[in-house]
C-alpha cells in the first residue's frame, strides 16, 4: 500500500508551526533561584553538600531532555545561567554524577505534543 500523500493549503501556518518546532522558552522564578543552593546545616560528619537536590533535579532531567552528557548539561545550564544574567552555577558533573544516586526523581515520560513543561517542586 503506498503511503498518503497530504496537501498543504495553508503554507504560512505550516511554515509559522515548523519554526516554533524549535523554539524554546526557560524560566526560573525566584523560589527556584532561592532554593539553588543548600542551605541546610548537615546533620552527619562531612562536608556539607553545596548544591540542593533541585539542583540535582534539574540537570538530570535537562540531560535527559536533550540527550546529553553530563559535562554537555553543565555548559548548557552555565550558558543559560548566563544569557538569563542569573547569578547561579550548575553544579559540577562529578558532583551530579554522585548524587544522582541519592535523589529522589520521579521518571520523565516525553509526551508528543506542542510544549514540554517540567515544573520543579
Amino acid at each position: 500500500m503506498a503511503k498518503q500523500k497530504f496537501k498543504i493549503t495553508n503554507w504560512p501556518t505550516y511554515n509559522k508551526a515548523l519554526i516554533n518546532r524549535g523554539s524554546i522558552t526557560f524560566w526560573l522564578d525566584d523560589e527556584a533561584i532561592q532554593a539553588w543552593y543548600e542551605s541546610a546545616t548537615p546533620s552527619s560528619r562531612g562536608r556539607p553538600q553545596r548544591y540542593s537536590d533541585l539542583a540535582i533535579t534539574t540537570v538530570l532531567v535537562i540531560k535527559r531532555v536533550f540527550r546529553l552528557t553530563l559535562r554537555a548539561a553543565q555548559g548548557f545550564i552555565d550558558s543559560i545561567f548566563s544569557l538569563m544574567n542569573v547569578p547561579l552555577r550548575c553544579p559540577d558533573y562529578s558532583c551530579v554524577s554522585r548524587r544522582a544516586k541519592s535523589v529522589n526523581m520521579a521518571l520523565l515520560q516525553i509526551v508528543g505534543g506542542d510544549k514540554l513543561i517540567i515544573p520543579f517542586c
